[in-house]
């Protein structure tokens, strides 16, 4: 990340929260059991984060930080972040019952193997925007932003 933006730090700090998650995940799920005490503990975390990722942290990129790529000329890279963000989203309507079912003791093997399968899924689809915002948005936030609009939109996002 080479932008000096206050916006892009915290995004940037938060990618790298996401990314030692996803990382955990996928390790857990191909070497834990179901009945697994910290396979349990980041099926939750992964649930909270999905939660979050596909709510207000897409929403504020997508209203925020997309839409001044796209008057900048920047809109091919906000338009693939976007629809990468779509389906993200697929996936996590997908993700969050089988997160919900596994967390309060009422998945079958069959749901563990689906739930498994869906994590997976996000990890991947997810490591992958991850590392496009990196290194595609959060560079181009020097130029997009004056340090007053950066001032406000990362108060904004902290809160």
């Amino acid at each position: 990340m080479t932008s000096d933006r206050q916006i892009a730090r915290l995004l940037n700090e938060e990618h790298r929260g996401q990314l030692d998650l996803l990382g955990k995940v996928e390790s857990a799920l191909g070497s834990r059991k179901a009945d697994d005490d910290l396979l349990r503990d980041l099926v939750k975390q992964l649930r909270r984060q999905v939660e979050h990722d596909v709510g207000r942290h897409f929403d504020f990129e997508e209203a925020e930080l997309f839409t001044r790529m796209d008057e900048s000329g920047e809109g091919d890279i906000a338009g693939l972040l976007a629809e990468e963000h779509d389906a993200i989203r697929d996936v996590a309507e997908e993700l969050l019952p089988l997160t919900a079912a596994a967390l309060d003791g009422t998945l079958d093997a069959d749901g563990w193997d689906a739930l498994r399968r869906t994590a997976l899924e996000m990890v991947e689809r997810q490591v992958a925007h991850i590392q496009k915002e990196e290194m595609a948005m959060l560079p181009l936030l020097e130029d997009l932003l004056d340090e007053e609009t950066d001032g406000r939109l990362a108060m904004e996002y902290a809160c």
